[in-house]
């Protein structure tokens, strides 16, 4: 239980990043998130079909269930978003998910059970994060250029989804999609110190070489503290895979046929 006193009862979360890229003044600062138990009310938000179309759900029930309001949802860093999501699936309907999959072997759908209390935690080294700064150096291999970036937050989340929308008629068109190119101008926050957002955009656009992306990329994901949603699977034939956990609606309303 928390040590805070509210009005409902609560449990305390840990999260991936341990609090050291929020300032020291950020009440996730901690390390840790005081969650509500879910209710009645928060399965009123499950069940709204408007919030569903929307795609909006999970992101009104995690807001829901954060017990302090100085914490915003959009403010958390992904991992910790997703250890939130986890924590609250736990809290709300126990640990064992079951959905169906494809099994590896047969490439038939099968229903499986997983323990959500059995995924783990990335392992990053956390001396590279300075404590109360979101901020990261990175200098490319190949053309020897200077990066600051930060890891994405729920707003950044959020905003990337809205501009990749306004591309979609483009997308459909050309058959090319600007995800990876959008998510990097949101995460480089300067080029050779130059912050300019203008400068960013040319840089990923035109300048920043595919030898470079990936190693960049690859140092990023090293760094970013989250949940790991895969787990050991067990196949028809008996041979044993790691697979990945498919996370959707039904991840928080696991009776729903959704």
């Amino acid at each position: 239980m928390s040590e805070k006193e509210y009005a409902f009862p609560t449990e305390v979360l840990t999260l991936p990043s341990k609090g050291l890229l929020y300032p020291k003044d950020h009440p996730l600062s901690s390390g840790q998130i005081d969650v509500k138990y879910m209710t009645a009310k928060e399965e009123d938000i499950l069940t709204s079909t408007n919030l569903i179309e929307k795609g909006l759900v999970i992101e009104r029930l995690l807001e829901a269930v954060i017990a302090d309001p100085k914490v915003k949802l959009q403010d958390m860093l992904v991992g910790d978003k997703n250890a939130l999501m986890v924590g609250t699936r736990v809290l709300g309907y126990g640990p064992e998910y079951t959905i169906k999959i494809e099994d590896p072997d047969t490439s038939l759908d099968v229903e499986h059970t997983f323990n959500l209390t059995e995924l783990k935690t990335k392992e990053v080294d956390y001396d590279m994060f300075k404590s109360g700064e979101n901020k990261f150096e990175y200098t490319t291999e190949k053309s020897k250029t200077k990066l600051e970036f930060k890891l994405l937050t729920g707003i950044d989340e959020q905003n990337i989804i809205k501009e990749l929308k306004g591309y979609e008629k483009i997308a459909k068109v050309t058959g090319v999609s600007n995800d990876l190119t959008t998510r990097l101008k949101y995460q480089i926050i300067s080029v050779d110190g130059d912050t300019k957002q203008e400068t960013i955009n040319d840089f990923v656009d035109n300048q920043f070489l595919s030898l470079d992306t990936r190693a960049y990329r690859k140092y990023v994901e090293s760094l970013t503290p989250d949940i790991i949603f895969k787990q050991e699977y067990t196949s028809e034939l008996g041979d044993t895979h790691t697979v990945d956990i498919p996370i959707g609606v039904r991840f928080f309303w696991p009776d729903a046929e959704i």
